[in-house]
C-alpha cells in the first residue's frame, strides 16, 4: 500500500476552497480517495467581476493572503501534488490573468483558468457516478456563483453538456439576462424531451446544505415537492433568521434561495421528480484529474 496526499484549490465566484485528499494505492485494487481536510474562505470574486468587470484591490489582497495560507497548509499536510483551478469570476474579469500572474509571483501557486465545458467535465470525474444506474438517464446540475454547468448522461454515457451564465451571485445581484434564463430552460426541455423518467443530480455547496436541512439519509433523493416546500420556507425567512435559526454562514444565507430556484427550474423543465445530492464538487474532480494526469 502507498499513501500520498493531493490537494485541489477551487477558486469560485462565491468562495475559494482547499481540499486535501488521501490517495491510497493498493496492489491489484482500485485506488481509494478520502477527504483529509477542507478549508473554505468566503471571497466573493463574482461580486467584483459581474458588477464592475474586474477584481478590486481588497479582494486581490484577500486572494493573495488565501493562497499564501493554502501554500503553508499544503506544506504542513505533506501534500505531494496540487492543482488550482479558477472558474467564471476570474475567467471573465478584465484583470483575471494579471491577478493569476501576481498570485504565481507572490505565492508560487500556479492557477489554471478553466471554461464552463471543462468545469463540467471535471465535475463528472467525481463520485457522482456512484449514484447513477447504468440503464437510466440523468441531468447533472452544478450551480456555482457565476455559472451553472449541465451534463446529460444516458445509459452511463455523456451525451451533451452546456454552461450557462446563471449563478447564485449573478442572480442575487440581478445580473442574469432573461434571454439566458430562456436558453437554460429551452436547452433542458429540448435535450431531455426524448428521455423518459430522468432524474437530476445536483452538486454544489448550497444544495448539500439544503439536503442536510431536510434530514434525508445520504443516497436518498429529494422529491420536487419537498424541494419546492424548502424553497417556499427559505424564501419567507430574512437573512438574519437564516443565519441565526438555520446557522447558515452570511455568504450562504443570501444565495440559498436563488440556488434552489436554479435546481427547481432544471427539475421542472426536464420533467424530473427526483434530485440526488452526492457530497462532491469541483475540488473532488480536480483530485481525480490530477491523479489521472500523473498516472
Amino acid at each position: 500500500m502507498r499513501l500520498s496526499k493531493y490537494a485541489a484549490i477551487d477558486i469560485g465566484s462565491n468562495a475559494v476552497r482547499l481540499l486535501v485528499s488521501n490517495v491510497i494505492e493498493q496492489k491489484n485494487k482500485p485506488t481509494i480517495f478520502t477527504k483529509n481536510a477542507m478549508v473554505r474562505v468566503p471571497i466573493r470574486l463574482g461580486q467584483d467581476t459581474f458588477g464592475h468587470g474586474s477584481i478590486g484591490m481588497p479582494n486581490q489582497k484577500r486572494m493573495i493572503d488565501a493562497m499564501h495560507s493554502f501554500k503553508l497548509l499544503m506544506g504542513v499536510h505533506g501534500v505531494s501534488h496540487y492543482m488550482a483551478c479558477a472558474t467564471s469570476a476570474l475567467r471573465e474579469a478584465k484583470n483575471g490573468k494579471q491577478l493569476i500572474k501576481r498570485i504565481r509571483k507572490e505565492t508560487e501557486v500556479s492557477v489554471q483558468l478553466i471554461d464552463g465545458k471543462r468545469e463540467a467535465e471535471i465535475i463528472a470525474m467525481t463520485d457522482l457516478y456512484n449514484v447513477v444506474k447504468p440503464h437510466k438517464s440523468y441531468l447533472f446540475v452544478d450551480v456555482g456563483g457565476g455559472s451553472t454547468e449541465l451534463t446529460l448522461i444516458r445509459q452511463g454515457e455523456n451525451i451533451a453538456s452546456k454552461s450557462f451564465k446563471i449563478g447564485t451571485v449573478r442572480l442575487l445581484n440581478k445580473m442574469v439576462q432573461d434571454s439566458e434564463l430562456e436558453k437554460y430552460k429551452n436547452w433542458i426541455a429540448t435535450n431531455t424531451k426524448s428521455l423518459s423518467r430522468i432524474s437530476v443530480v445536483g452538486s454544489g455547496g448550497t444544495i448539500n446544505k439544503v439536503f442536510k436541512m431536510t434530514g434525508r439519509k445520504i443516497g436518498k433523493p429529494l422529491s420536487f415537492m419537498l424541494l419546492s416546500e424548502q424553497y417556499e420556507y427559505l424564501k419567507k425567512r430574512t437573512q438574519k433568521e437564516l443565519m441565526v435559526d438555520l446557522e447558515l454562514n452570511p455568504d450562504r444565507a443570501d444565495i440559498i434561495v436563488p440556488a434552489v430556484q436554479i435546481y427547481l427550474t432544471a427539475m421542472k423543465y426536464s420533467g424530473s421528480n427526483k434530485i440526488y445530492v452526492p457530497k462532491v464538487g469541483l475540488a473532488d474532480g480536480i483530485i481525480k484529474l490530477l491523479y489521472k494526469e500523473l498516472h
